[in-house]
C-alpha cells in the first residue's frame, strides 16, 4: 500500500486537504494451532495466555516524498500479498484442551488458549534538522499507525477470552472422539469470527482516516498553541 501526503507542508486549517491513505492498514495472522489431550480424572480448568512484542523498520527521510518512498519501500507486507504497509500486527493463536471421560460421557477439562501479537511500526531514523510541520505530520500519523495496530491485537486478545468461554462450554458428547470435533469447529469458528472482526475495523478505519487525522493534527497544533 501506497501512503500519500498531499501536504508537504501544513496549511492554515480553514484550506487543509492534508493528506490521504486510500487502503486501510492491515493487520498478518497466522493459523491456529489447537493441540488435544485425553485425560480421565484431571479437574475442569482454563485460562488464556496473551503476550505481545514490538518490532520496528527504520525509515529515512526530510520531505514527505522522502518518507512516503520508504515506507513504500520498507514497511511490512502482509500474509499472501507483496504490498506493503506502513505498520502491521503478526497474530498467532494456538491452545490445548483436555477431555474428561465420565459414565459414558465425554466432556472437556482443561482449556487453555494462547495469543502471541508482533506489532511492527515504523520509526524515523533522520528526524534531526526536518522542518516543525514535517514533524508534527509524521507524530500524528506514527501515533495514529500505533493505535490502529494496537487495536488489532486488543481485538485478538478479546477473541482468545471468547474462544475459551466458548469451548468450554461446549455440552457433554458421548465419546471424546466427538467431543474433539466439537472443540475443532468452535476453535475453527472462533478463528472466522476474528477474522471478520478484524476487517470490518480496518473497513471504518479506512473510512474514517482522513477526519481522524485533521483532528490529531488540530489538537497537536492547538496544544503547542497553548504551550507559547
Amino acid at each position: 500500500m501506497r501512503l500519500r501526503w498531499l501536504c508537504p507542508k501544513l496549511l492554515p486549517i480553514s484550506t487543509w486537504v492534508a493528506f490521504r491513505m486510500p487502503l486501510a492498514m492491515r493487520y498478518m495472522y497466522l493459523p491456529v494451532a489447537f493441540s488435544i489431550a485425553l485425560s480421565l480424572s484431571s479437574p475442569a480448568a482454563a485460562e488464556v495466555i496473551a503476550s505481545k512484542s514490538y518490532s520496528y523498520f527504520d525509515i529515512r527521510g526530510k520531505t514527505a516524498d522522502e518518507l512516503d518512498r520508504e515506507l513504500g519501500r520498507r514497511g511490512p507486507t502482509a500474509s499472501g500479498s507483496s504490498a506493503r504497509h506502513p505498520g502491521a500486527t503478526k497474530i498467532r493463536f494456538g491452545g490445548e484442551a483436555t477431555y474428561i471421560q465420565d459414565n459414558g460421557r465425554c466432556r472437556v477439562g482443561n482449556v487453555k488458549v494462547t495469543v502471541h501479537t508482533q506489532i511492527i511500526l515504523p520509526r524515523w531514523n533522520s528526524r534531526r534538522g526536518a522542518n516543525k510541520e514535517l514533524s508534527m505530520i509524521w507524530d500524528a500519523l506514527s501515533s495514529d499507525i500505533k493505535r490502529h495496530e494496537e487495536r488489532h491485537a486488543e481485538i485478538a486478545r478479546d477473541q482468545a477470552r471468547a474462544m475459551e468461554r466458548a469451548i468450554r462450554a461446549l455440552p457433554q458428547q458421548r465419546s471424546c472422539e466427538a467431543m474433539q470435533e466439537l472443540v475443532s469447529n468452535e476453535s475453527a469458528r472462533g478463528i472466522e469470527e476474528h477474522d471478520r472482526l478484524q476487517a470490518r475495523f480496518d473497513r471504518v478505519e479506512a473510512v474514517n482516516f482522513q477526519k481522524r487525522m485533521l483532528r490529531l493534527l488540530k489538537n497537536r497544533i492547538n496544544g503547542r498553541a497553548g504551550g507559547k
